[in-house]
């Protein structure tokens, strides 16, 4: 037993090691100075913040991170309202229909974005979403809502029945019922969706560079991406760039961590 115990121990150090490893040569290329050709290993003696600077400003990360916080912002609200909504009747009522309408939303996880990018850049091109906030949330929302409907369907079938019962008694029709006892329990997978999805579009590279690609609407990860080229790269900058672009994610994280594992294993167990 204790030789299993001390096997999940070392193992779970492993993949921690795997994860702070990476992190831990973005923040010594990040402070290393241009010309300084140390290894990347070696935290350098000094803290120079060019590469932040230079990242920022040739960048234009201050536009980036506008774009990239009213797109996501705006996903993430559409998402949680139109993802919870719907998930309330198929977790409540299981019929033959509702049954095969979660099926369906389940199955639709499986689906790779990328494998129907031609036929969605030219409905794009045809309908004028072609660089446009819009456009590019619709988009985020419609690939992230199956993932959302799975979680919250999940949580709200383990929420007993006997609220809904003692609503309804008290007179709450079923819109009331979902937005004045359903919906304020839902914190913890509301975390949840928010933190998964939310990193998710916020370091989206696939859909920004295809849908965003006036100068204006650019996101983060396209702006960092200018920085590699045919004869060069600026690791430096690109390094500088992430480490800036990690913080709201990480911030959003340590502000939700409390609710992210109630909320993934509550939503996990039933569907």
């Amino acid at each position: 037993m204790k030789r299993a115990g001390g096997i999940t121990t070392l193992l779970g150090a492993l993949i921690g090691l795997m994860h702070i490893i990476p992190f831990y040569v973005l923040i010594t290329t990040s402070f290393k100075d241009e010309l300084d050709q140390s290894s990347k290993w070696v935290m350098p003696g000094y803290l120079s913040l060019d590469n932040f600077t230079n990242a920022w400003q040739l960048a234009g990360l201050d536009r980036a991170f506008l774009n990239n916080t009213i797109v996501t912002v705006c996903s993430i609200i559409l998402m949680l309202i139109v993802g919870s909504s719907a998930a309330f009747p198929l977790a409540r009522n299981r019929t033959k229909l509702n049954k095969w309408m979660y099926g369906f939303f389940v199955s639709a996880l499986i689906v790779p974005p990328l494998t129907i990018l031609v036929p969605l850049y030219k409905m794009f091109v045809e309908i004028g979403a072609m660089n446009t906030y819009i456009g590019i949330v619709i988009l985020h929302v419609t690939f992230h809502l199956s993932m959302t409907i799975f979680l919250f369907t999940g949580f709200i079938s383990t929420i007993p029945r006997e609220l809904d019962e003692a609503a309804m008694i008290d007179g709450a029709s079923r819109i009331g019922l979902f937005f004045r006892i359903i919906l304020p329990v839902l914190m913890p997978i509301t975390a949840t969706v928010t933190i998964i999805n939310g990193v998710s579009i916020w370091n989206d590279y696939q859909f920004s560079v295809f849908f965003l690609q006036k100068l204006e609407y650019r996101t983060i990860t396209v702006a960092l991406s200018a920085f590699f080229g045919e004869n060069n790269a600026n690791i430096g900058w690109v390094a500088a760039g992430s480490l800036l672009a990690a913080l709201p994610t990480i911030t959003l994280y340590l502000f939700l961590q409390k609710y992210f594992v109630e909320g993934m294993t509550s939503g996990a167990v039933k569907g």
